[in-house]
């Protein structure tokens, strides 16, 4: 590394540190002269050299010099780019290398933002620019930390609603009473089961899980609270059940709506007496286990019609944490298929570098009708499938265009496709409204009225 200039170096935390990657060694030519001394700017001149000096001094802000580079020169730099997801790139670019299409695809898909050389005209505003960046790569470090401090339920959300329900999970996580987790399938709903868990004083002992609709229901009952040798045909020996399995620990049970009502009665005797028996005994057995349980039904219409106990309702209903679907959560779309992409992209030969453009607009438009757990499916399918340098829209099996095969008013379409347009916009312009208006054609009053319309504040 070496300084460009000797103001560069000023000791301090009022000083922002940045990375600058020339590959094309034009260090005379660009920033030699670098003015601001609330920066430290440090100058390399590898792809590999700037990745190990990131590692070691954390710079939330990077420069790259794009022009008069090899075709091998910028795959280097895409890669790096697209491996340190905590650094902000700015691009340097010659005025006339921006007349051809493919370079100036190469910025708008991988770049904050981009000046054109010499710089003596615009060093305000790369000023200016440098603090936007590094700002925006603190916001991403903080959101990075909240997501963290879940630890390995792999939960990710930046959006007001998520926040919240990581409020609840720390409030929760501090109690031992009956927790019930509702939302539709693929929201997340034993994530948050595991981050209740994990956060609890029961962490060191087991998470013992069962789906309740998955199993026969002549199963569920040995499943759950376990059986003695020679109880019934096939019982070869004693076999421990979830419940008892799950002492001093947490026991989930996913989809309890569709318990069958004979063996409710069961599950509300444990809750009250914290007692179970083996089936074929008569031993009473003392467990201690919270109960967390998921559902994607409503219980209290399942109430209603019989099909589930009033009395263990209200048993398991103690705390409620209700989870969006992922279209409902709409900022947190771009957080999590980023996250996902690194998580399924470490250990995995492919060419692949991040999502394209294209691949984020379809992402942010669709209506994800089967959460998160679709888009896991979606981005492991295209890491595997895809040849393209960045994920395409077709490689996520995504079109442009969402056809809704469901037959509605007009007036419901036109609502529709305008509730679209509008959160597609504001996640564009990162909630800006003024923008966003300016974009979309309307007064900032007709868009806060319609943001008030279709609640998405």
């Amino acid at each position: 590394m070496e300084p460009l200039s000797n103001d560069a170096f000023i000791s301090g935390e009022s000083v922002r540190k940045a990375v600058y990657l020339d590959l094309a060694d034009k260090h005379q030519n660009n920033i030699e002269r670098f003015p601001f001394t609330d920066w430290s700017v440090d100058r390399v001149t590898s792809a590999f050299r700037a990745k190990s000096i990131i590692h070691s001094h954390n710079y939330l802000v990077g420069m790259v010099y794009l022009s008069h580079l090899s075709k091998e020169q910028q795959e280097n730099i895409v890669n790096l780019i697209g491996y340190e997801y905590g650094t902000v790139w700015i691009a340097l670019v010659e005025e006339g290398d921006l007349a051809d299409k493919d370079f100036r695809t190469l910025i708008y898909e991988n770049f904050y933002d981009y000046f054109t050389l010499p710089l003596e005209n615009n060093l305000n505003y790369l000023k200016a620019t440098l603090g936007h960046a590094y700002g925006i790569s603190l916001l991403r470090a903080a959101n990075d930390s909240d997501n963290d401090l879940i630890g390995s339920s792999e939960m990710v959300g930046a959006s007001d609603t998520m926040r919240k329900i990581f409020i609840q999970i720390r409030k929760i996580s501090a109690t031992d009473a009956p927790v019930l987790i509702t939302g539709e399938t693929g929201t997340g709903k034993e994530m948050v089961a595991r981050a209740i868990h994990q956060r609890s004083s029961r962490c060191e002992g087991a998470f013992v899980a069962i789906n309740c609709g998955a199993l026969p229901d002549s199963l569920i009952h040995a499943e759950l609270f376990g059986h003695e040798k020679g109880s019934f045909t096939g019982a070869h020996k004693r076999k421990i059940g979830r419940i008892e399995a799950a002492h001093d620990g947490t026991l989930f049970l996913d989809e309890v709506g569709d318990l069958p009502l004979e063996l409710q009665v069961y599950l509300l005797r444990f809750l009250e007496e914290k007692t179970i028996e083996r089936l074929g005994s008569v031993e009473t057995l003392h467990i201690n286990a919270r109960i967390v349980a998921a559902t994607n039904i409503d219980l209290e219409k399942a109430v209603e019609e019989g099909r589930f106990r009033e009395d263990l309702y209200y048993r398991l209903n103690v705390l409620n944490i209700h989870l969006p679907t992922l279209s409902d959560r709409y900022e947190d779309i771009e957080l999590l298929a980023n996250y996902f992409f690194k998580k399924f992209s470490e250990g995995v030969q492919n060419r692949c570098h991040g999502f394209s453009k294209q691949a984020i607009t379809a992402m942010n438009t669709h209506r994800w009708p089967g959460n998160i757990r679709e888009m896991i499916n979606r981005i492991r399918r295209a890491l595997i499938m895809s040849d393209n340098r960045l994920v395409t829209a077709s490689d996520l099996g995504l079109s442009h265009y969402q056809v809704n095969h469901e037959i509605i008013t007009l007036d419901k379409a036109r609502d529709q496709a305008e509730e679209l347009a509008i959160r597609s916009t504001l996640h564009y312009t990162h909630g800006n409204v003024s923008k966003a208006s300016k974009i979309l054609g309307v007064s900032r009053v007709t868009l806060y009225r319609l943001i008030e319309k279709y609640d998405l504040r």
